[in-house]
């Protein structure tokens, strides 16, 4: 019982440092990984000593990195990659390979072992992702030409990373001499070939049947048990857990539950990823930096200036436009995340020295924790002289806006059918797993989820797309939607399907302008084929359908004006409008 009240203490512990570390970072401005890292040196043996023992919590932190892995698997569909490769091999690799054997070579010059060197050259080349795409968001500099740039090269970066992590346990040292084993890369080769094959003719059946029961919780389950078995696998084969996590990722890309997996592995992702970040915090041993604090400032301004420099040549080759170049060096030229697990690994498989890993490790998190504050001088002091030096730049061509639709029924295919023949092909979300699998057959994008959860709803891209379109069978699911959407989507343009006149104002009332009927011109077609053939007049019947068709247009109005100011109204306003057409559509002459 008391080592279960240890346990719930150090939960309580952490999750406080979690909570406060956000809200603080947020109300400074600063990214959520810097008041992490700040909260995990507070509560550590360096700061109030609140936690005496960090080991104890990285092993289960470490899983934050395995989740982070699987979700930018989860993002690297075949289709994204090829329309990225200029970018993604030009700079990305650039980047990598120029920065890594830049700073590779400058520890050696300095003395370093050949596995130092190595290893320093992964890390330290790598960047922060989190770091870096947030203050793009923030600015909305995604879509320009350097926030593209630098997407690419943290993409590449993440890629990259895999094989590093892959090759350094085979690198380790026993008894004086290298373990590295052509049967050990064998096996690491058949680890991932397997993987791949095994996960791809199992991991989407095996959805597919959970999917049926309708069970949320079973769905996550399942999930979790997916991620954290292909990683336990891989480590046994002394693979890297991370490595096994990603592959699993990349199997389910273009799976149709990829965004509700997504969506079930969110939070866990995003609260072991706070951990890591706070554990690593913790174990940052500033008694290094009291005890070789040139070597750490070294190893810093070593960093950045090195990386600064194949970053510059980098942007100029690539035409970055002046003004863009000094955010996309600083937000690459800092140390990032993966460093600490690179580090780790290699630390553990006796690469390198303990003492060297815990220097190289506290010069990244230091590096990390300066970059919003480099971000203010950029947006306080180097940007407003930028702008008085650099003319202004035709604006860009807008990009082609991208579509959501929820529900691929009769109605929703239709739909689907005409904007994709047309050039804007919709990402498609449907619940019911059997009619996702049959649409995919004939070629619709279609993805399995409840898309009346929020969570799914950003995992499907809703921060960023410009129209959602709603084509569900139920009215309260439409309903339910709509208001979810209006809220948390103020900027998406929203076009909904309507059961009824009464269900069309429910939807006006919360905002939701394009709504047409379900029924309302399949019943005018059918009502002018059937006037046509009563009266056997087929042009007299077509005049008369667009009267009354522009006489429903009045009355739509009328009694949504009515239903705003006195409901009780609408019955005698109905009634006295349907007189009104009756009295036009009989004085109607044949011609």
């Amino acid at each position: 019982m008391e080592h279960g009240n240890i346990l719930l203490t150090h939960a309580m512990l952490y999750l406080a440092a979690a909570v406060f570390a956000a809200v603080a970072a947020h109300r400074f401005g600063l990214a959520s990984v810097a008041g992490y890292l700040i909260a995990g040196v507070a509560i550590g043996p360096f700061g109030a000593g609140l936690v005496g023992h960090p080991e104890d919590v990285r092993a289960f932190a470490e899983l934050g990195v395995v989740f982070l892995l699987f979700v930018i698997g989860l993002e690297l569909e075949p289709r994204r990659l090829w329309s990225m490769r200029n970018q993604l091999v030009g700079l990305g690799l650039a980047q990598v390979a120029g920065c890594g054997l830049l700073i590779g070579t400058a520890a050696l010059m300095l003395g370093a072992d050949w596995r130092l060197a190595v290893v320093a050259g992964a890390a330290l080349t790598l960047s922060s992702t989190a770091l870096a795409l947030q203050p793009l968001s923030e600015r909305g500099s995604l879509g320009s030409r350097g926030g593209q740039a630098t997407f690419a090269v943290l993409l590449f970066q993440d890629i990259a990373a895999i094989p590093m992590l892959a090759l350094l346990p085979l690198m380790s040292v026993a008894g004086g001499r290298s373990t590295f084993s052509w049967t050990g890369l064998a096996t690491a080769a058949l680890a991932v070939s397997a993987t791949l094959t095994v996960g791809h003719f199992l991991a989407r059946p095996v959805f597919r049947h959970i999917a049926r029961t309708r069970l949320r919780e079973v769905f996550t389950a399942f999930a979790l048990l997916l991620v954290l078995g292909i990683a336990l696998v891989f480590e046994h084969f002394g693979l890297s857990m991370a490595l096994g996590a990603f592959l699993a990722g990349v199997l389910l890309a273009e799976s149709e539950y990829r965004h509700e997996i997504e969506a079930a592995v969110e939070p866990f992702k995003g609260l072991l990823l706070a951990l890591f970040f706070i554990s690593v915090g913790m174990s940052m041993d500033f008694g290094v930096l009291m005890k070789h604090p040139l070597l750490i400032a070294g190893i810093i301004m070593g960093m950045l200036a090195l990386k600064g420099a194949i970053l510059w040549l980098i942007a100029n080759k690539a035409g970055i436009p002046a003004d863009e170049r000094p955010l996309f060096i600083l937000l690459l030229a800092q140390g990032g995340e993966f460093a600490f697990v690179i580090v780790g690994v290699a630390t553990a498989n006796t690469v390198v020295a303990g003492d060297r890993g815990a220097a190289l490790t506290l010069a990244v998190a230091l590096s990390m924790l300066a970059t919003p504050f480099l971000l203010l001088l950029h947006d306080r002091v180097l940007m407003p002289r930028m702008a008085v030096a650099t003319a202004p730049r035709p604006a860009e061509a807008p990009q082609r806006a991208s579509v959501i639709l929820v529900g691929l029924g009769r109605m929703g295919q239709v739909v689907a059918r005409l904007l994709a023949a047309s050039g804007y092909p919709p990402t498609v979300l449907d619940d019911d797993p059997d009619h996702v699998e049959q649409s995919r057959q004939f070629g619709f994008r279609v993805f399995y989820g409840d898309a009346t959860r929020l969570d799914l709803l950003h995992a499907a891209g809703a921060d960023e797309a410009d129209l959602l379109i709603i084509t569900l069978d139920r009215a309260e699911d439409i309903t339910r939607l709509a208001g979810i959407a209006k809220k948390h989507f103020p900027n998406l343009r929203i076009v909904s399907r309507a059961h009824d006149m009464r269900h069309m104002f429910e939807l006006r009332d919360l905002g939701v302008e394009v709504i047409e009927r379900e029924t309302w011109l399949g019943a005018l077609k059918l009502g002018e084929a059937a006037l046509a053939l009563a009266s056997g007049e087929a042009d007299r019947a077509g005049r008369l359908a667009s009267t009354f068709a522009a006489h429903d247009r009045e009355v739509q109005a009328k009694l949504y004006e009515v239903h705003l100011k006195d409901p009780a109204a609408q019955v005698a306003v109905s009634n006295e409008l349907r007189d009104q057409i009756a009295r036009t559509l009989r004085e109607e002459s044949p011609r």
